[in-house]
C-alpha cells in the first residue's frame, strides 16, 4: 500500500533551558545539568523552568524508525504535520496514514490531522478526532468512565483554590494540566498535601499552560500502564508495565513526573522503573484487564492505545487517564512503555507497528482478511 506517515518532530529549541543556564545547549543533551540526587528547592525551581512544549512529540530516531518498519511491507511517503499538511494529504492521496501527529495548539490539536483525513475521506491509524479530543482533556475522559462505573480517582477541575476548598476530596491530592500528556507540568511538586500547596500548583499550570487544573485525589497505590491492540470484540492487552518507583531519589513523591519521565531517566544512565511482566496476582491482572479494555470500549479506541491504571489503599485498580497516541520509542534502553509491553509479548517494533497499520487496514475494509494474531493472550 502507498502509506504516509504523518508527525511533529521535536524542535531544538532554545527555551529548553534553565533559566540559571544561558548555554545553548538543551538540558536532555547535557549529562550534568540535572543530579537525580540534587533535590534542593533552587534546583527543582531549575527543573521547572524548563521548558517541556515539545514533550510530546517525537525524534527524528523515533520517526525513522517507524518509517523503516512500514518500509519493510509498503512504499512511504512522510508529511510532517504542520501548516501545509492538509495540502501534502490532498495531493498525495494515500490509500492510509499511520498517524503519530500530536499537534502543539489548542485542547483538539490530537484531532486535528485525523479531521483533516476525514475531510479528504483518507483512512488512517488510531482513534477518531471526537476520541482524541475527550482522552486529551482529563476530566471529561473521567466523566465517561464514572457514567459507566469505571473506578477513577475523585476530582475536580477549577482555576481558583476556592473552588476546590468547596469540594469534599480528600488530601493528599494530585494537581495536573487538565489537557496535556507525555508528564507536560508534572512535577515531583504536583503531589499537595495543604490548601497552600495546592494554590501554588493551580496558579503555576493556570500561568504557564494557560488552562485549568484537574485535582483529583491521590492514590497510594501501585501503578501500572496498559497496553491494548485491536477493535470489537477482538481486543488484547499486552503485558502489564508496571511502573517501579523505588528506583527514583528517595526525597521525591512516587509519581512518572516530567523529573522522572525526561530529566533521571536518560539513555546514558537509564533507571530501573518499569518491570515487565508485572508481578502481579492473576486476580489483580484479570482485574486490571476487565476494567482496562471497558475503558477502552466506552471511550471507543480503534487500533491501540495505553492506559494508566493506579491502585487505591484498599488495593483496587482505578484508571488514571487513557492515551490513544502512546508513545512508541524505538530504542530498548528508553523506557517507552507501549514497545516493551510489546517486546515481551514477543513482537518486534516493526511488527508493533506493521499490527497498528494491519489493524487499520482492516477497519477500514482496505483488506478483507483479519491481520494475523499479534498477539494470543495467556
Amino acid at each position: 500500500m502507498n502509506v504516509a506517515l504523518v508527525y511533529n518532530q521535536k524542535k531544538d529549541d532554545t527555551s529548553l533551558q534553565s533559566e540559571e543556564n544561558d548555554s545553548t545547549e538543551p538540558p536532555s543533551s547535557k549529562e550534568t545539568q540535572f543530579n537525580a540526587r540534587d533535590l534542593s528547592p533552587s534546583h527543582l525551581r531549575s527543573i521547572q523552568s524548563v521548558s517541556d512544549l515539545y514533550a510530546e512529540w517525537d525524534t527524528a530516531e523515533t520517526i525513522n524508525a517507524v518509517q523503516t518498519a512500514l518500509e519493510e511491507l509498503h512504499h512511504v511517503t512522510l508529511i510532517e504535520a504542520n501548516e501545509f499538511a492538509f495540502e501534502r494529504l490532498r495531493d498525495e492521496r494515500p490509500e492510509i496514514v499511520f498517524n503519530i501527529a500530536e499537534g502543539l495548539y489548542g485542547i483538539s490539536r490530537e484531532a486535528q490531522v485525523p479531521a483533516c483525513l476525514e475531510m479528504l475521506q483518507i483512512p488512517y491509524t488510531g482513534s477518531d478526532p471526537l476520541t482524541l479530543a475527550i482522552c486529551l482533556d482529563k476530566s471529561r475522559t473521567k466523566e465517561i468512565l464514572a457514567y459507566y462505573h469505571i473506578p477513577t480517582p475523585r476530582f475536580i477541575v477549577g482555576q481558583n483554590p476556592s473552588e476546590v476548598s468547596r469540594s469534599s476530596l480528600n488530601f493528599p491530592l494530585m494537581v495536573k494540566p487538565l489537557h496535556e500528556g507525555s508528564s507536560k507540568g508534572i512535577f515531583n511538586s504536583s503531589v499537595v498535601r495543604s490548601g497552600d500547596e495546592m494554590a501554588r500548583e493551580m496558579e503555576r499550570i493556570v500561568t504557564l499552560y494557560n488552562e485549568p487544573a484537574l485535582i483529583e485525589e491521590y492514590l497510594t497505590g501501585r501503578e501500572f500502564t496498559v497496553a491494548l491492540m485491536g477493535n470489537g470484540e477482538e481486543v488484547s492487552v499486552l503485558p502489564i508495565v508496571e511502573i517501579k518507583f523505588d528506583s527514583l531519589p528517595p526525597q521525591v513523591n512516587p509519581i512518572y513526573s516530567f523529573e522522572a519521565k525526561w530529566i533521571w531517566d536518560r539513555r546514558d544512565a537509564p533507571l530501573d522503573i518499569f518491570e515487565c511482566p508485572a508481578a502481579i496476582s492473576l486476580s489483580l491482572q484479570k482485574e486490571i484487564e476487565e476494567i482496562c479494555r471497558k475503558a477502552y470500549r466506552v471511550l471507543r479506541c480503534r487500533d491501540w492505545c495505553r492506559i494508566d491504571v493506579r491502585l487505591d489503599a484498599a488495593g483496587k485498580p482505578q484508571i488514571l487517564e487513557l492515551n490513544p497516541l502512546p508513545g512508541i520509542l524505538p530504542n530498548p534502553k528508553d523506557n517507552s512503555c507501549f514497545p516493551k509491553a510489546a517486546r515481551v509479548a514477543g513482537l518486534s517494533y516493526s511488527q508493533l507497528i506493521q499490527g497498528v497499520l494491519a489493524l487499520a487496514a482492516q477497519r477500514s475494509r482496505l483488506v478483507t482478511q483479519k491481520p494475523a494474531v499479534l498477539y494470543q493472550e495467556s
